[in-house]
């Protein structure tokens, strides 16, 4: 996806379904659990795909096969769902979720350093523990939506993990992250607070703890004419299509 913010085509479908929760009867085989859950999905695939569909997708499998797959194995991960470019996976452990996520970022920065900017495959991946209904093998609930929007705000080649994942990990795990304080996540009712972890070569986060989302900064003016697409509003009425819309962006870039 090339807009933060936007979700891949499986994180529309299962929200419909949280939202809902058609085929949910309370209390009538709904099966629950506690569980790390990683949202993954390729930053700017419009784009790639519009300069190579063939090559893109052929890099993509290339990448799955010989890094992602194996390494999210190798942490006791398993791949829930993957639609193009987005995956959906869950762990009992979220110290085995962020160890993988951070493997498979800092082996996809190895394999991208001989190409181009542009032309790099790059990984957006959100990390939330949280409660989950289990059906028919499929995952779905509050955190689910929660790891998707901390994927989309996390930097191509990021991760970001919630605070509930934070405290599982803090001390266990060799990486360092920084506070990005409270953000404000499109859909979830309440400010969360978020961590970014830093990577190799990744400078500290420009928002720190105690510091408001989102605070404007101050960008470099292009050298030449740009078009920005800002969000579509959805004035239907209906909340359903609240996720086209996003998509609607997503497909003008």
């Amino acid at each position: 996806m090339g807009l933060a913010g936007s979700q891949p085509p499986w994180f529309d479908a299962l929200t419909k379904v949280n939202q809902s929760r058609g085929g949910f009867v309370a209390g009538e085989g709904v099966q629950r659990r506690l569980t790390a859950i990683l949202a993954a999905d390729v930053a700017g695939y419009s784009r790639l795909m519009g300069i190579d569909e063939e090559g893109t997708l052929a890099r993509l499998k290339a990448f799955r096969k010989t890094l992602i797959d194996p390494t999210i194995g190798a942490h006791r991960g398993r791949i829930v769902k993957t639609t193009g470019d987005g995956m959906l996976i869950e762990f009992a452990s979220a110290v085995d979720a962020v160890r993988g996520a951070v493997e498979v970022q800092r082996g996809m920065a190895d394999q991208n350093e001989s190409v181009p900017q542009d032309d790099r495959i790059e990984f957006r991946i959100g990390i939330h523990v949280g409660d989950i209904i289990i059906d028919d093998n499929d995952i779905f609930g509050d955190g689910v939506n929660v790891a998707a929007r901390l994927e989309g705000i996390a930097e191509p080649g990021g991760v970001c993990m919630s605070n509930d994942a934070y405290r599982q990990v803090r001390g266990k795990v060799e990486i360092v992250c920084d506070d990005m304080g409270l953000q404000s996540l499109k859909n979830i009712a309440e400010p969360m607070q978020v961590w970014r972890v830093r990577l190799t070569d990744q400078a500290p986060a420009a928002v720190q703890s105690g510091s408001t989302a989102n605070e404007p900064q101050t960008l470099p003016l292009p050298d030449k004419p740009s078009i920005a697409v800002l969000p579509f509003q959805n004035m239907s009425g209906d909340p359903e299509q609240e996720y086209f819309a996003d998509g609607m962006v997503e497909d003008c870039l």
